[in-house]
């Protein structure tokens, strides 16, 4: 379950090798084995051996469930939920249904995901980086342009560097299809519900499709400003795809995404004569989240700015191996 959004409880998520045709269930994202949305209960007879990963929460005991081994004890009639911290692995608990308060419970679920996320993360970025592979995550708006970026990157790039392709979509093969008809092996990952990729994700399709040394991987996340932005893939950067069919204030508006952008492609320029867009105060609106954020303006369908971004590709391809030769 996305704890900022609430989506993905009890989806089904696939991922499909398009070379092979093969399809399997992914288990959604856990903490140290745990599937973190399914909550179970403790019982009286259920002891645990707690240790000192309680982390400044008051501790407390329950009508014949003692926690031991806490600096501060106390009890109390009510019930409520709450979050226990083992070395090996957490249990989520709710003892009953009434109402109670949370006591930051959210919170520490949320840092208990996160976590867990980050370190799968670091391992993806460091393999990545021991084998010179630059890894992209694309994110944007449904309908941004996206996968008609990839597959006109494919087409023009795909004799100069090796690309493959990792799709994020709730539903459907349709992006997928329509890399591998480009010219580049593809997986294709459906969330069911989920609103964005997890790094476990990726390092299962990493397994499906690998990806070969010096080679470069497209992410293309499912569309959406706002999960993603939390959740690293261990790429090496995340790229924002913004059309001009959107709001020019979108930079504003979703500043989480646009702060961990590397890059903001501004896609549909071909548009601008017939849309109430101004590039200029998007991009002004980008650098106020983010002085940073470099941005570039194209055109798939007139090639218009395509050059910029191929530009950009191989500078960074060639950054990533200067850094891996030193």
């Amino acid at each position: 379950m996305c704890t900022t959004c609430g989506c993905g409880e009890a989806d089904k998520i696939t991922l499909t090798n398009l070379q092979s045709g093969v399809e399997e269930r992914l288990e959604r994202s856990t903490v140290n084995g745990h599937d973190i949305a399914n909550h179970h209960a403790h019982h009286d007879s259920h002891h645990h051996e707690h240790h000192d990963s309680h982390e400044g929460a008051e501790h407390h005991g329950h009508d014949g469930h003692t926690h031991a081994g806490h600096d501060r004890d106390h009890s109390h009639p009510h019930s409520h939920p709450h979050l226990h911290e083992h070395e090996q692995h957490v249990h989520t608990f709710v003892q009953s249904a009434a109402p109670a308060p949370l006591h930051g419970v959210t919170v520490d679920l949320e840092r208990a995901i996160l976590a867990k996320n980050d370190r799968l993360a670091e391992r993806n970025r460091a393999w990545f980086e021991g084998r010179e592979i630059l890894a992209l995550n694309l994110v944007s708006s449904p309908g941004a342009g996206k996968t008609s970026l990839l597959e006109r990157t494919i087409h023009d790039l795909k004799d100069e560097m090796a690309i493959s392709v990792i799709e994020g979509d709730q539903q459907t093969l349709n992006d997928a299809l329509r890399i591998k008809a480009a010219g580049a092996p593809a997986v294709q990952v459906n969330t069911g519900t989920g609103c964005h990729l997890e790094a476990d994700m990726i390092r299962r399709g990493v397994e499906q499709l690998r990806p070969a040394f010096g080679s470069v991987l497209m992410i293309e996340n499912v569309g959406n400003l706002v999960c993603p932005a939390l959740f690293d893939l261990g790429e090496k950067t995340k790229v924002v795809v913004l059309s001009v069919t959107e709001g020019d204030d979108k930079p504003l508006k979703y500043p989480h995404m646009f702060k961990a952008a590397d890059l903001m492609i501004i896609s549909k320029i071909d548009l601008v004569p017939y849309v109430d867009f101004d590039i200029a105060r998007c991009e002004l609106a980008a650098r106020e989240v983010n002085l940073g954020i470099r941005s570039l303006r194209l055109s798939v369908r007139s090639g218009e700015g395509l050059q910029d971004w191929y530009d950009w590709l191989r500078a960074s391809r060639l950054a990533l191996a200067l850094a891996a030769a030193q």
